[in-house]
């Protein structure tokens, strides 16, 4: 092994050694003629790719849905949601086939010496809170494409984030068209529900009794909601501190809530059932009108699909809250 490889198995950290399944290297499709060499700028500086990357790894959350959806099968990924380490859900599973990547960390903990041991050509953080001191050693062991530069991290737009992941692969104008495709979804939904346009909205969660998480406009969950055509609720925005993807509430503050769509993401029928009996939450026009709508994270994957809100989940989670939204509708 390596100097250089010793030397990040002593420093590296992020989740425990596990077997190596995506050691063998997946088939990669052509790239398109004329895409290399190609320079990405990102927050880290600029990274030159000479020629087309066989060995992948995405550090970003849901960063290996646009490499999916290119044909290209990422031999690392990281572990997001824990019940589906590698990212198989509906919207990707037929993509994944039987291959299996290794997990190379959690979140903005990498295992250096995992991903060191699978030998990758490409390392891309879009979706991503990737340091400085990661990048730089990160680009010991493969070029890398760090997050966007021009919004805060977790903030770029799922467009960007596609864009930049299909350039560092070879697929600048296939990936064109996919962005163009799930932009027209959109545009559908919007065309044929102008209603939406009309009314206020805001997503929100609760992991424990007495506290609220609402998101703000840069979270993806909220951004997939305006894009569907509804407004966001600017007090969101305005009460959550500094950079947050979310503002916390208290039950007292449950009135910030109080839009023309409410929408829950959940993780159990038992906390769908304590928010409504919040006493607060109780006298709430959205609610006593039956504006709300609950769903869950996951089974189905509904919650899951947009707050990924990638060019693969997107289409599902259209189909899955469209008629959810339709049916509530005052």
């Amino acid at each position: 092994m390596p100097v250089w490889v010793l030397a990040l198995v002593v420093v590296g950290c992020g989740a425990p050694a596990d077997d190596a399944r995506g050691a063998e290297t997946p088939p990669v499709p052509a790239a398109e003629p004329g895409a290399f060499p190609v320079t990405i700028e990102h927050k880290y500086g600029s990274t030159e790719i000479t020629e087309a990357p066989k060995r992948v790894v995405t550090l970003g959350l849901s960063d290996q849905d646009a490499a999916l959806a290119l044909g290209v099968r990422p031999v690392g990924v990281i572990d997001w949601f824990g019940e589906r380490p590698y990212g198989a859900w509906p919207w990707t599973e037929k993509r994944w086939g039987s291959y299996q990547p290794t997990i190379v960390g959690e979140r903005d903990e990498y295992a250096m010496e995992r991903i060191a041991e699978l030998e990758p050509d490409l390392i891309v953080a879009q979706y991503s809170g990737m340091s400085r001191q990661q990048y730089d050693s990160l680009s010991r062991i493969a070029d890398v494409v760090a997050q966007p530069g021009r919004y805060p991290d977790y903030a770029a737009p799922w467009q960007e984030m596609t864009r930049r992941i299909g350039t560092a692969l070879g697929f600048p104008a296939r990936t064109e068209r996919l962005i163009e495709e799930t932009e027209e979804q959109f545009a559908e939904v919007r065309e044929e529900h102008p209603e939406f346009a009309q009314q206020t909205v805001a997503v929100a969660d609760s992991f424990e009794p007495g506290k609220y998480s609402a998101f703000t406009s840069s979270d993806p969950k909220a951004i997939f909601f305006e894009e569907l055509g509804f407004k966001l609720h600017d007090r969101i925005d305005d009460i959550a501190e500094d950079g947050a993807n979310v503002a916390e509430l208290s039950a007292e503050r449950l009135d910030v809530l109080d839009v023309d769509r409410l929408i829950w993401v959940t993780s159990s029928e038992e906390a769908n059932e304590r928010i409504r009996a919040e006493p607060m939450y109780q006298r709430l026009a959205v609610h006593t009108a039956g504006r709300d709508v609950f769903v869950p994270y996951e089974d189905p994957d509904i919650g899951a699909a947009f707050s990924f809100n990638t060019v693969l989940s997107i289409p599902y989670a259209i189909d899955e809250m469209v008629p959810r939204l339709v049916a509530g509708n005052p």
